[in-house]
């Protein structure tokens, strides 16, 4: 007589199975840390109306963090292929509530956050013995369902079409831009498309944001038949505002001067949500395109070689 697994007496064995299949699909330990720091920087907050007004702001940036890092585990969740850059920034707002609330929830919430930020930016998606991991980017739809209490937060960007350039022909090669500072507002991701060139389609990156400012701005052509640059520009500060658009075959740069990374539109898709207050140092890009509404720069200068 064959006695029963201990995994077989349990009940819902298919249920559990399925569950059990979605759950290594995804940084799910990653995301329920971040959930369950989140909720504790809820709990204070969320108290009696007369603690919470003895707390003042900091019980107010608790409310909005704690949100945030709950959406953020759900995005681990659902959407996995956002892991680095919801890691990322769940991490800046765990470090953050330190300071911004009550002692990021007497440390719990903090570590939480810390600790599931870490894991989630970790984890890689591992190919099944039937075949690779379904790729959810084509899930996009869902993001916009399930981060509501971020994009409250975040102050109710929304998730636009990709823009087209239009007739406008970009470089042959991308010039490469520069700069010690970037720091977007409003922005959102708009998603991957190709532009025309002289030597056919380039697929590049599009992002688009309500406004930007770049100091010590440098752009430098390199279509030159040699490879040498043709054109130097510079600027002490750029500022772009209404509708700004970038194309950008590569963007590389630390975020918050701190963690370096490189997006690029094969391997690293950039957030669909980056806080408002989230800025990049020491940024290089190959700009294929740039449309806005209107740009002021600061201290022009112009070379050429």
């Amino acid at each position: 007589m064959r006695i029963p697994a201990p995994d077989e007496r349990l009940p819902l064995p298919e249920a559990r199975r399925a569950l059990r299949g979605w759950r290594r699909t995804r940084p799910f330990w990653a995301g329920l840390l971040l959930v369950l720091g989140g909720l504790e920087l809820l709990v204070v907050p969320l108290s009696p109306l007369t603690i919470l007004v003895s707390l003042g702001l900091g019980g107010i940036a608790a409310i909005g963090i704690g949100l945030a890092l709950v959406a953020a585990g759900l995005f681990l969740w659902f959407l996995p292929h956002t892991r680095h850059y919801v890691s990322i920034n769940a991490l800046i707002l765990s470090v953050l509530s330190f300071a911004a609330t009550n002692l990021g929830g007497f440390l719990v919430g903090m570590a939480l956050g810390i600790a599931g930020s870490a894991m989630g930016f970790g984890w890689t998606p591992k190919e099944e013995a039937t075949g690779p991991v379904p790729n959810v980017r084509t899930q996009r739809t869902l993001a916009a369902a399930l981060p509501l209490a971020l994009l409250a937060t975040l102050g109710g960007q929304r998730v636009e079409q990709v823009p087209q350039p239009g007739s406008v022909t970009a470089p042959a090669v991308p010039p490469t831009v520069t700069t010690t500072r970037f720091a977007p507002n409003g922005f959102l991701l708009a998603g991957v498309t190709t532009v025309p060139t002289a030597h056919g389609p380039l697929k590049v990156m599009v992002l688009k944001m309500d406004s930007a400012s770049l100091t010590d701005y440098r752009l430098a052509t390199r279509d030159g038949h040699d490879g040498h640059d043709e054109l130097a520009l510079g600027a002490s500060s750029l500022d772009l505002s209404g509708h700004v658009t970038l194309y950008l075959t590569k963007f590389s740069g630390c975020l918050e001067g701190l963690l370096c990374i490189t997006f690029d539109p094969d391997t690293l898709p950039v957030p669909p949500i980056v806080p408002p207050f989230v800025f990049m140092t020491d940024v290089t890009a190959e700009q294929a395109l740039v449309t806005s509404d209107s740009i002021v720069a600061n201290g022009l200068t112009l070379g050429a070689s």
